[in-house]
């Protein structure tokens, strides 16, 4: 059984090996589209226009942040967004005080649930920001997280 297990990983291995050095596996075809502007932007007005080529965003009560109010470990802080309004094209998460304040950027299919969850990183206390374009309008909603420094809670 060991031997049949080793002899199909070596050919899939073999097999992907081979796709790759021929140009038929690149990256462009194996990863989703990368908004590179967005994430190489120093503001949350620069890192807006460029992944929704627009600066403002309408503040809205339909949309839900569940996030910690204090991140012990901002290297990992988990985040969820989710909202009602219907036909969601996609939701953005930016936070203000970091390097590049955009964290996360998510393209919905229609007919999706307008909810995404995921962890992302926070260099210091700051607004977390949710950005959801639905029926080609921003909408936007924030939360503040205080991260520690250390784990100490204070």
């Amino acid at each position: 059984m060991k031997r049949r297990t080793f002899l199909k990983g070596t050919m899939a291995t073999g097999m992907v090996g081979l796709a790759a050095s021929a140009g038929i596996l690149t990256p462009k075809a194996v990863l989703a589209a990368y908004p590179q502007a967005g994430f190489e932007a120093k503001t949350v007005d620069d890192a807006l226009n460029s992944v929704y080529s627009s600066k403002s965003a309408s503040a809205s009560g339909d949309i839900k942040i569940k996030a910690p109010d204090i991140a012990e470990n901002g290297a990992v802080v988990p985040i969820t967004i989710s909202t009602s309004m219907s036909k969601v094209e996609s939701i953005a998460i930016l936070i203000e005080k970091n390097p590049a304040p955009l964290a996360a950027s998510f393209d919905l299919a229609a007919g999706t649930e307008g909810f995404v969850s995921t962890r992302v990183k926070m260099g210091k206390t700051s607004a977390v920001v949710a950005v959801v374009k639905s029926g080609g309008k921003l909408f936007s909603a924030s939360k503040d997280v205080k991260v520690t420094i250390g784990g100490c809670g204070g």
